[in-house]
C-alpha cells in the first residue's frame, strides 16, 4: 500500500490547525505521515500542535518566505510515495478518505494523480456549499487550461512526478504546480466521485483574489497560448455572470 505525506502549513492558527490534525488522527487507514510548516506562529498555533502527539507527525517553527516556501519545506522533509497538502482549517471529508485514495491507488496501479471534490466550509468547519468549479470525470493536461477545475488539497500527486513550487507566484503557484504535475503523469485514475476534502473559504488566494488571477492569467498563456488564454477568459466572463445571477435569484 502507498505511504502518504500530508503536509500542513499554517501561521497563526490556534482558531483552525486543531481542526486539520484531528481530521488526520481520525483516518482509518495509517500509511501516513503528517508534517506541519508552521511559519513561527506568535499564538498558540503551536500549543496546539503539540498536544496532539503522534508517531506519524513532525513539526517545524520557524520563519519562511510565504506559503509555496513553506510547501516546498515540507516536501523536502517528507518521503511518501504521494503528496495531500491539507492546510490549517481544512480538513478530510470522512474518516475513510485516505483508504478510498488508497484503494484507488492500488487498483489502477500506481498512477500519477488521484482526485475527487471539494467541500467548503466556513471557520467554524461548518458546510456552506459545494466548490463552484466541480471536478472533471477524466483529468488531462488540457483540463486546466478552463481554470483549477481540481482544488488543490484534492490533488494527490505521485511525489516522482512533482517538482518544487516555482516560488515566482506569490498566490498561484499550486495552479502551476498542478498542471506541471500533470505533465509529468503518464496515467492518472478518473475522478474518484466523492469528496476528498473540506475547504476553508477564506485561505489565501481567496483574500488576494486579483492577485492570484492575474498571476492564473500569465500561467495559462504559459501553458496554453496568449491568444488562446484571452478568448477563453470572455467565457470565464459569462461563466461568473450566470454564477451570480443564479446566487442573486436564491
Amino acid at each position: 500500500m502507498p505511504l502518504f505525506s500530508i503536509i500542513t502549513v499554517c501561521y497563526n492558527a490556534a482558531g483552525t490547525i486543531e481542526r486539520t490534525i484531528v481530521s488526520v488522527d481520525e483516518q482509518t487507514f495509517g500509511d501516513y505521515e503528517h508534517f506541519i510548516v508552521d511559519g513561527k506562529s506568535s499564538d498558540s498555533t503551536l500549543s496546539i500542535i503539540k498536544s496532539h502527539p503522534d508517531s506519524r507527525r513532525n513539526w517545524v517553527s520557524e520563519r519562511d518566505g510565504g506559503i509555496y516556501d513553506a510547501m516546498n519545506k515540507g516536501m523536502s522533509k517528507t518521503s511518501g510515495d504521494y503528496l495531500i497538502f491539507l492546510n490549517a482549517g481544512d480538513k478530510f471529508h470522512s474518516a475513510d478518505t485516505l483508504a478510498v485514495i488508497a484503494k484507488a491507488i492500488e487498483e489502477h496501479s500506481r498512477p500519477g494523480i488521484v482526485y475527487g471534490q471539494t467541500d467548503i466550509v466556513d471557520n467554524e468547519g461548518r458546510y456552506l456549499r459545494p466548490r463552484h468549479l466541480s471536478a472533471p470525470e477524466k483529468l488531462t493536461l488540457r483540463s486546466f487550461a478552463d481554470g483549477m477545475l481540481v482544488c488543490h488539497q484534492s490533488f494527490v500527486a505521485l511525489r516522482r512526478i512533482a517538482s518544487p513550487y516555482n516560488l515566482k507566484y506569490r498566490f498561484s503557484a499550486d495552479y502551476d504546480w498542478c498542471i506541471g504535475c500533470l505533465q509529468h503523469s503518464r496515467h492518472n485514475v478518473g475522478l474518484i466521485d466523492t469528496v476528498f476534502t473540506d475547504y476553508l473559504d477564506e485561505g489565501a488566494t481567496t483574500r488576494n483574489r486579483r492577485a492570484s488571477l492575474i498571476e492564473r492569467f500569465r500561467i495559462m498563456c504559459f501553458y496554453y497560448g496568449t491568444l488562446p488564454t484571452v478568448l477563453r477568459h470572455f467565457g470565464f466572463a459569462f461563466r461568473a455572470l450566470a454564477r451570480h445571477l443564479t446566487d442573486r435569484k436564491k
